[in-house]
């Protein structure tokens, strides 16, 4: 059996990644699909709209085979932290092909500029460097960089999330010398960062929740742009929660820890540096929501996804000596099997260099306690008795099997 890998956090799974997954299986011949799937904090430092569990049902039954908890030590980073968590895990698995939505759905071009940036690396690094002191974001200063110091047409917009990523698990595979392929497939229709519900059956994740946290549509007429058991799982998940997660929900906890600190001791958290702690400290004081302290504290330098980030570190008071840039994968968190993914598991089980934890009670790893603790921090907002039993999940909950 061959099997191909795909890096997903569907906040919420909607029909373009249904497009995606089933096009990955597709284009390279796979047998088996497994997703790598963000837990309950995201790349862009934002927590999921429902709980891995639901999520990982959702994936299961549009057609994931294999659904595998990427930690919270890569999924709340950088790009490349977050790219090599990934690779590494689908690495360990035997995945055949690592596949991937972008903007521009050509894999040479990425595997071109990855290319460029190691030939160049000292160059461009100084070049991106200057741009950031000036203001631009990095994924712009990388533009300029690249731009400058070579005289190739590449063709990707690195200011498209999609294509940063695609970057970073191109460098990730070869820094790794791993022997998965990557593959690209074109996003269609709906860009990443689209507010606006497209006319279309494919409008973009960041379209639903700004509908759904705006009040502008009820979960139940989105049937347009998610599948059937989608819908039902989000409507299933209200009911039983009692609401979607989203920033505001934390803000008086992210509030609340914020008051608590010091600029000393601020400076301990993961990601906080160069004297942001003075700037999230006084904007924390007149803030009256999370969007309006992201409007004080935004600059062109710290972006919005760079703050969500630090925020979510902030929240899980998660330091810069319990967390790296390079973390390490020491286990593979099993939340979700379907039938063709257990004979997969079979085949591989035996070559797998790192233990596949099914509960948590099997595995002490210290990047574990990281999850648990951002499982502990995500469930803050639940009324009691469904707190207690959303916690007990953490511990109890085996492999959800379709």
């Amino acid at each position: 059996m061959q099997a191909v890998g795909i890096i997903v956090e569907y906040n919420p799974f909607h029909n373009g990644h249904h497009y995606h997954l089933q096009s990955a299986k597709e284009e390279t011949n796979a047998d088996c699909v497994i997703a790598v799937m963000s837990g309950h904090f995201l790349q862009r430092g934002e927590p999921a709209v429902v709980s891995k569990w639901a999520r990982t049902k959702m994936a299961l039954k549009a057609g994931a085979d294999l659904v595998i908890e990427l930690p919270y030590a890569f999924s709340t980073q950088q790009a490349d932290t977050f790219a090599n968590g990934a690779v590494a895990i689908l690495e360990h698995l035997k995945a055949s092909y690592v596949c991937f939505g972008s903007e521009h759905g050509n894999t040479q071009s990425f595997l071109k500029f990855s290319r460029l940036l190691k030939e160049h690396e000292h160059a461009i690094d100084e070049h991106v460097q200057s741009y950031l002191k000036v203001g631009n974001s990095y994924p712009k200063a990388l533009s300029l960089a690249m731009k400058n110091i070579t005289n190739e047409q590449i063709g990707l917009n690195m200011e498209q999330p999609n294509n940063i990523l695609g970057v970073s698990y191109v460098k990730a595979i070869e820094k790794q010398h791993a022997s998965i392929k990557p593959h690209t497939i074109t996003r269609i229709q709906s860009h990443y960062h689209d507010k606006m519900l497209s006319e279309t059956e494919i409008t973009s994740a960041t379209s639903i929740r700004h509908a759904l946290f705006q009040d502008i549509i009820d979960v139940k007429d989105l049937s347009r742009y998610m599948p059937n058991p989608v819908i039902q799982g989000l409507k299933d998940y209200q009911t039983q929660i009692g609401f979607l997660h989203n920033w505001e929900l934390y803000f008086p906890f992210l509030k609340y820890q914020l008051m608590t600190h010091s600029p000393e001791s601020l400076q301990a958290i993961y990601e906080i540096e160069e004297g942001i702690e003075y700037r999230l400290l006084n904007a924390i004081k007149e803030a009256l929501s999370f969007e309006d302290f992201l409007s004080k504290v935004k600059t062109k330098r710290y972006t919005r996804t760079r703050l969500q980030r630090m925020c979510v570190h902030i929240l899980t008071n998660t330091k810069k000596n319990e967390l790296s840039k390079s973390p390490s994968t020491a286990y593979i968190r099993l939340l979700g099997i379907s039938q063709i993914g257990r004979l997969y598991m079979k085949q591989i089980k035996k070559d797998v260099s790192v233990p596949i934890v099914s509960t948590v009670s099997q595995c002490k790893h210290v990047d574990l306690s990281l999850d648990i603790k951002a499982t502990n921090i995500y469930s803050s907002p639940l009324q009691e008795p469904i707190r207690s039993q959303f916690l007990k999940q953490e511990y109890t909950q085996p492999p959800i099997m379709i």
